[in-house]
């Protein structure tokens, strides 16, 4: 593993192992065992899209392991004033040693990865979140003891967090429903990995995605880049929520995963997200131990 830019780019032994990893550095962080696996290493962070959990996540990871981020935004790159990705990448590959980039389009990623010389992290694009995905993983497997056996329901839009939800899942062998409306369909590279998968279904139908579902997960209906549609989208998911009639169908001891940020009363209400707040804050702290597996993994 060179780069994290899709888990469509991973196999199911690099994501057991880097799951693996997160555990044992998270073993370490809790009992006070130091890890400077990357001392006098330094990742430049590129936010071309604001950021909560991912920033504060990385930057903290780094500092953990022994080494030093560098938060730069658009504002404070001449990426953001039309220089070419190319050129980015060579000049960020003289001074550091990985590059984590957060921004709208995949091919912006890709293009950084095909000319940087030091590993590269997909942070989010509008077509993959593989950091975010790592840590639902790593945080299913805590909850449920390995994943074999186990039915994830998505419910809502066929956005970044269902791309590799889907795909993260079905390389693992879990069974996996997508409830979403009939007019959102897959992106055509996700439509052509489940094609005559048996594991996998999608339907419009919210209820029956969730039926037996050892893990129910939601996102926002509308993403970073879709604000212009969001009273479209409302009306257009409505019905598509996790509320207390979808897990009263779901297993009795399903877990609820949400990504954050959640708009409550949306595609979750606030029952439901209370009632599981300690997975879901279980969650959003995984993404620190799984993107430090991913850091030690690429830059050591």
């Amino acid at each position: 593993m060179k780069h994290l830019l899709k888990i469509l780019d991973l196999e199911k032994e690099e994501i057991l192992d880097l799951l693996n990893l997160a555990d044992q550095l998270k073993y370490e962080q809790k009992n006070g065992i130091a890890h400077p696996h990357l001392a006098g290493k330094t990742l430049a962070m590129i936010f071309e899209k604001s950021s909560t959990r991912t920033r504060v996540s990385f930057e903290v990871g780094m500092f953990q392991l022994g080494g030093h981020p560098l938060f730069l935004s658009s504002n404070d790159l001449q990426i953001g004033r039309g220089e070419p990705t190319i050129d980015t990448a060579r000049v960020l590959s003289r001074y550091c040693d990985g590059i984590m980039i957060r921004t709208f389009g995949q091919e912006e990623v890709e293009e950084l990865a095909k000319y940087s010389q030091i590993p590269v992290i997909n942070g989010l694009t509008d077509f993959a979140h593989p950091c975010q995905i790592l840590a639902d993983l790593l945080t299913i497997r805590e909850y449920k003891g390995s994943f074999e056996g186990l039915k994830v329901c998505f419910i809502g839009d066929t956005n970044n967090m269902a791309n590799s939800l889907i795909v993260g899942s079905l390389k693992l062998g879990m069974q996996f429903s997508l409830a979403t409306p009939d007019k959102y369909q897959l992106h055509p590279e996700i439509a052509a990995f489940v094609a005559d998968n048996p594991l996998f279904e999608q339907t419009s139908d919210v209820l029956a995605a969730a039926s037996q579902a050892d893990v129910v997960i939601t996102d926002v209906w509308a993403s970073m880049g879709d604000e212009g549609e969001a009273e479209q989208r409302k009306q257009d998911f409505a019905g598509f929520q996790i509320n207390q009639a979808v897990m009263d169908v779901a297993k009795e001891d399903a877990i609820v995963l949400h990504c954050l940020p959640a708009h409550r009363e949306e595609e979750i209400t606030t029952e439901v997200f209370e009632k599981y707040a300690d997975v879901i804050f279980d969650e959003a702290e995984n993404r620190l131990h799984a993107q430090k597996a991913v850091l030690v993994k690429l830059m050591k």
